[in-house]
C-alpha cells in the first residue's frame, strides 16, 4: 500500500469543489433559459443537476477539511456563448459531465492503493457522472 499524499489529494479535491460549484451556476442558469414545449421536464432535470453539483462540492469540501485543508471559494471558468437552445444546453451539460468524470478519475489515480475510502468515493462519483452523461446522451438523440 502506498502512502496517501494529502497535499496532492487536497489540490484535486479543490479542483472538484471549484468545478462542482461551477456546475451549480451552469445548471441553474441553464434551467432558467429553457423554453419550448419540453421546458418543464428539462428544467426539473437541470435544477436536480444543480442541487447534485452542490452536494458533490460540499462532499469534496468535507474531505478537504477532514484532511486539515481549506476548501476553495472559487468556481471554475464557465463559458457563456449566449446560445440557449435546448440542444446547445444539453451538449454543454454533456461536456460538463465528461470533464467531471476526468476530475474524479484524476483523484482515483492519485488515491489508488493509498486510501480505500477515497478510492470508493472516486469510483462512486465516476459512476454517478457517467450515468448523468448517459442520460444526457439519450436526451440529445432527438436532435441527431
Amino acid at each position: 500500500m502506498k502512502n496517501l499524499d494529502i497535499t496532492a489529494v487536497n489540490v484535486i479535491l479543490n479542483e472538484i469543489v471549484e468545478y462542482e460549484m461551477a456546475g451549480v451556476v451552469r445548471y441553474a442558469h441553464s434551467s432558467l433559459m429553457i423554453s419550448g414545449p419540453f421546458r418543464i421536464p428539462i428544467v426539473g432535470f437541470l435544477q436536480e443537476q444543480a442541487n447534485e453539483s452542490l452536494a458533490h462540492a460540499l462532499q469534496a469540501g468535507e474531505f478537504i477539511t477532514g484532511f486539515d485543508g481549506h476548501p476553495s471559494q472559487k468556481i471554475s471558468q464557465i463559458e457563456e456563448n449566449h446560445n440557449h437552445s435546448i440542444q446547445q444546453i444539453l451538449q454543454e451539460s454533456l461536456e460538463h459531465e465528461q470533464h467531471a468524470i476526468a476530475l474524479y478519475k484524476k483523484l482515483l489515480d492519485q488515491v489508488t492503493d493509498a486510501s480505500v475510502m477515497l478510492e470508493e468515493y472516486a469510483r462512486s462519483q465516476i459512476g454517478q457522472e457517467e450515468q448523468h452523461a448517459l442520460e444526457i446522451k439519450k436526451m440529445l438523440r432527438d436532435f441527431a
